[in-house]
């Protein structure tokens, strides 16, 4: 049969024969070749994700959680949650009154410890655990060898405290104070807030914190103090101890020191040291001897208590993004982390699951997905599974 040629084809010199079939391949290799560029110029696709409305399950002995102070993902992915006892209302925890108010609830532990289905594993903590016990828990993290790190932002609260995994009283870095801000102290913190564990050598960073404005880390073993420093490097003679510091204003020149709360402190797998900068609604990098990298902002509009609370690694090796925690603005920011552009959002303020209330801390598993606590009104914990 002949073949027919249209106009557009008699325009461009081709027929539904061997020149055609060769024209086809021709544009699939092309199209291949564009593709594998778009590839290269871009990376993977951005992580995405659903909320788990299922996790965590109902907790035992009629259990309710305060605001989520800090949140952890272990080595055996499993999920563990600092939580307020103390930020339980009384109709929250109406069996613990006299007379007995309603039939629920009692305020669970501020340890606990959560498999990936949601199941409660144990629970500890509290005052009786350990004599300097934080007036308001914040930050926890678990070495490889179970040992659990948390401490504390209350007034007074200027320690970290170690313990074994089911909640002996190891060791103490500093001790409670109402001494104000002081940078330059390194026998006692300054209501740490971030924790961050170097464990090849030992070494545990500390976002400090409430009061302070500064990183310092000491030695995991001894708690001997072995460095620090400010925003942009600068050594902690030179950061002040101006509190509280004046309020944010996004025209103002870049701020020269951290604000308060400097809220935390990871450490990626090439070795890169990230700081939550929260109320400077940015995130500073550095070498681990404090040497300054670089910096992104992120929705420098923010005002109030700032854009960037805490945050993660997406699950590649590379860990091409950052996770970050939003509480002013209630998402989660999905970050390219080699120019810190935005390129996701997950969630939205709100109380449906999925949304957010003053989102806290987050923790990623090695499976990718994400969990978060809220603080505030908000009061809960939720999982969030990796899409792609």
């Amino acid at each position: 049969m002949k073949s027919i040629t249209s106009p557009r084809q008699a325009k461009i010199g081709l027929s539904r024969g061997p020149g055609y079939l060769r024209f086809l391949k021709a544009c699939a290799c092309g199209l291949a070749l564009l593709s594998l560029t778009c590839l290269f110029a871009f990376g993977q696709n951005a992580p995405t994700y659903r909320v788990d409305p299922s996790w965590p399950k109902e907790l035992p002995n009629n259990w309710i959680i305060g605001q989520v102070g800090g949140l952890a993902v272990d080595s055996h992915n499993n999920i563990w949650v600092l939580h307020r006892p103390r930020t339980c209302t009384p109709d929250e925890v109406g069996a613990t009154l006299t007379p007995q108010r309603s039939m629920c609830c009692y305020p669970a532990p501020p340890v606990l410890e959560f498999d990936q289905s949601g199941n409660l594993l144990q629970a500890w903590g509290g005052p009786a655990s350990a004599k300097d016990w934080p007036s308001n828990e914040h930050g926890i993290r678990i070495d490889s060898a179970g040992n659990v790190w948390l401490g504390g932002n209350g007034d007074d609260d200027r320690q970290l405290l170690k313990f074994t995994n089911d909640g002996k009283f190891l060791m103490e870095i500093g001790h409670p104070s109402a001494a104000p801000e002081n940078n330059q102290d390194t026998t006692m913190l300054g209501r740490p807030a971030g924790i961050a564990l170097d464990e090849p050598v030992h070494e545990i960073y500390i976002a400090d914190g409430y009061l302070n404005k500064r990183i310092v880390v000491y030695d995991s073993e001894t708690g001997k103090f072995k460095r620090g420093w400010g925003a942009y490097g600068i050594p902690l003679s030179g950061i002040d101890n101006i509190f509280p510091v004046p309020a944010y204003k996004p025209a103002d020149p870049h701020d020269k020191q951290f604000r308060n709360p400097t809220h935390c402190v990871h450490i990626s797998n090439d070795g890169l040291v990230y700081v939550c900068d929260r109320t400077n609604d940015r995130v500073q990098i550095f070498q681990k001897d404090g040497h300054f990298v670089k910096e992104f902002y992120l929705r420098p509009d923010t005002l109030g208590s700032g854009s960037d609370w805490d945050m993660d690694f997406s699950s590649d090796k590379a860990q091409t993004y950052l996770l970050i925690a939003d509480g002013t603005n209630n998402v989660i920011w999905t970050v390219r982390r080699s120019d810190g552009s935005v390129v996701g959002i997950t969630g939205h303020a709100g109380r449906n699951a999925g949304q957010f209330h003053w989102v806290h801390q987050m923790a990623a598993d090695s499976d990718g997905n994400l969990y978060t606590g809220e603080v505030d009104t908000g009061k809960r914990v939720q999982k969030f599974v990796l899409v792609k």
